[in-house]
């Protein structure tokens, strides 16, 4: 029952080349950057990920694409990563773009058993109708080209069937987790996490602790969970900082907490022992 595993390099030692990868994380927040890094050190490629993203240039599933190690990517946001762009554009790289809560159904659904599942997300787009670039040629003509989805119709309303998604391996990371695989999450960090992890046949996660967890704290039940690494408090990174200037003459200083008195027409509370 001790899943625990104590170093990076054994929890991902038996991920092949042309393996599938699950990833949680979403932009950069709850990326398992120590178990992507593993990954690249140990030298494994031809991947085929599905994570909602790419990470960036110089981080998260960035440094695996840069290096020419992911040949396709099922996700649903492009987001600030040039080279992701660069890499599908010049036909290096297959790329599945699916609708955002199609993907994370898709992969809750892989986890539970479900093999399919209609959503009216993508009705009436190419979605439905096929023909969305995959792949790209070096000349720029479309090589692989997404297939038409099945339609039904379902009380007056168009809906496309959605295949669930599974993987050889998924990564993960969580705040804390026991040594029997149960997580818990950090606020937004639960993200994509969760629903990777339930996807992946081999679900290895990293996490800040392995800690005791009550049954009632629990976010992800160990039975989704085949590998622990603790990995400590990891650098974590903001993909686009957004900030103002202060205003002139504005102190750094928080405002004093104002005294709460008697208010006008109103007696002041006796003090212990006095009698109004």
């Amino acid at each position: 029952m001790d899943k625990v595993v104590t170093s990076l390099a054994a929890a991902v030692a038996d991920i092949p080349d042309g393996a599938s990868l699950a990833v949680g994380g979403f932009g950069l927040c709850g990326v398992p950057m120590e178990l992507i890094e593993a990954v690249r050190q140990s030298g494994r490629t031809d991947l085929r990920v599905v994570s909602n993203n790419c990470g960036v240039d110089d981080w998260g599933l960035g440094v695996l694409l840069a290096e020419g190690r992911i040949t396709r990517m099922t996700s649903s946001y492009v987001g600030e990563n040039k080279e992701f762009a660069r890499q599908y554009l010049a036909g290096e790289l297959e790329v599945e773009l699916v609708p955002q809560g199609t993907l994370a159904e898709r992969l809750r659904a892989g986890g539970c058993g479900i093999p399919a599942f209609y959503t009216p997300a993508g009705a009436g787009t190419q979605i439905a109708d096929g023909g969305l670039p995959w792949r790209y040629g070096p000349d720029g003509s479309v090589e692989v080209a997404s297939p038409p989805g099945e339609v039904r119709e379902f009380g007056g309303r168009e809906y496309v069937l959605a295949e669930a998604i599974t993987t050889d391996f998924a990564l993960v990371h969580a705040a804390r987790g026991d040594r029997h695989g149960n997580l818990v999450f950090h606020s937004s960090a639960r993200n994509f996490n969760p629903l990777a992890a339930m996807a992946g046949r081999v679900t290895i996660a990293q996490v800040e602790e392995v800690a005791d967890l009550s049954p009632d704290e629990i976010q992800l039940p160990g039975i989704f969970v085949d590998r622990i690494v603790p990995v400590g408090r990891p650098a974590k990174r903001i993909e686009k900082a957004t900030t103002r200037s202060r205003p002139p003459g504005t102190s750094t200083e928080p405002a004093a907490r104002p005294v709460a008195g008697p208010t006008e027409g109103s007696a002041a509370r006796p003090a212990e022992g006095q009698v109004r």
